[in-house]
């Protein structure tokens, strides 16, 4: 017997503006999508870190803390995973070209910043850049369900 399961998916977005005072607001809206789709705790904690680094690169690197300017966060959820690809229109970046961050020393010297892009990579199943400088800069920030046995 076969399932005809539909894998619909849903599309959300918000748009707001590029300030640190704004990072609470996104990880309400992120926790709040989650929780609804059904991803476990740890799930829901790690995709809201995930996306605050992530909005947290914008507001510093793309618009050095400018809160004129937009951040895109589009929510893509379906049966087993959620997209949240945030976008910036700020200059760009090579992430190919950046260092492994030294988190011995990051933490031996109580050093903040520069472990975003890392800590997105360890908490996310799938990171993705999308930079096209002069025109939109995005990182797709992906998470599958545990399979129902695990939660």
């Amino acid at each position: 017997m076969r399932k005809n399961k539909k894998n619909k998916k849903q599309r959300f977005k918000l748009q707001i503006a590029a300030s640190t005072d704004n990072l609470q607001t996104i990880r309400d809206f992120i926790q709040r999508l989650a929780g609804e789709a059904h991803f476990d705790s740890e799930q829901i904690d790690q995709i809201a870190l995930a996306v605050d680094e992530a909005c947290t690169n914008a507001i510093k690197h793309a618009y050095q803390y400018d809160a004129s300017k937009k951040i895109d966060i589009e929510i893509w959820l379906d049966s087993d995973k959620m997209e949240i690809v945030v976008t910036d229109y700020g200059p760009g970046f090579d992430p190919e070209k950046l260092p492994e961050p030294d988190i011995n020393h990051s933490m031996k010297n109580a050093k903040v910043g520069g472990l975003g892009i890392h800590l997105m990579k360890k908490v996310m199943d799938e990171v993705r850049f999308e930079i096209r400088p002069g025109q939109k800069n995005a990182v797709h920030l992906i998470k599958f369900k545990k399979p129902e046995k695990e939660q």
